[in-house]
């Protein structure tokens, strides 16, 4: 095979799957986005920044799109606390919100695995010993590929965990971003992109 015709054809793939991928946060505002509750959901710098109001009360931000099959990638920094969550195929009545959530949270408390709220809680954790990946109040990526029944989370490149679930190949919803009741949290976010699987 040519080789100019090897590279085009790369150089196309390279591109299709750059044009296949979305960035639902765009830096300026919360144009696409939802609030849910009185937490505050701000952007500054162009990075979203999630902080306990004076409720301090569980918070959401959910997309206005529906995702089923995806992956999605984004980088989150903990300030303080840092107890949030990436909930995917969720709905919300208020700030009660049914689905799956892939933790954000400090050292020691499970990051990267996955709960169910309203239900069965804790589905799947990681080894403990992958704990050492999460850089709290440093930038981490956070990659989470959904599709059908299947769920793997990734960690700043590691595998943190892979789940089969029937009930959650049942599931239909949005992607939301979480913060935790109790006040005194803070977590910023940026770069998330989606690729529709």
């Amino acid at each position: 095979m040519d080789l100019r015709y090897c590279l085009v054809f790369a150089l196309g793939l390279f591109i299709a799957d750059a044009e296949a991928q979305q960035a639902i946060f765009n830096g300026n505002n919360l144009d696409g986005w939802q609030k849910h509750g009185t937490e505050l959901w701000y952007v500054e710098d162009g990075l979203l920044i999630c902080e306990s109001g004076p409720d301090a009360e569980y918070g959401y931000l959910s997309t206005k799109e529906i995702y089923d099959d995806f992956e999605l990638t984004l980088e989150f920094k903990q300030g303080a606390n840092g107890n949030s969550g990436v909930f995917f195929r969720s709905t919300l009545d208020g700030t009660k919100i049914s689905g799956w959530q892939v933790e954000v949270a400090p050292p020691g408390d499970n990051t990267g695995g996955i709960y169910e709220s309203y239900g069965r809680g804790w589905i799947i954790q990681p080894d403990s010993t992958l704990d050492r990946h999460l850089k709290f109040g440093e930038w981490n990526q956070l990659k989470i590929k959904v599709v059908d029944d299947e769920v793997t989370t990734w960690l700043n490149g590691v595998q943190m965990v892979y789940l089969k679930d029937d009930k959650i190949g049942e599931g239909k919803g949005h992607i939301a971003l979480q913060i935790h009741s109790g006040g005194g949290i803070k977590v910023y976010w940026r770069h998330i992109v989606i690729r529709k699987l």
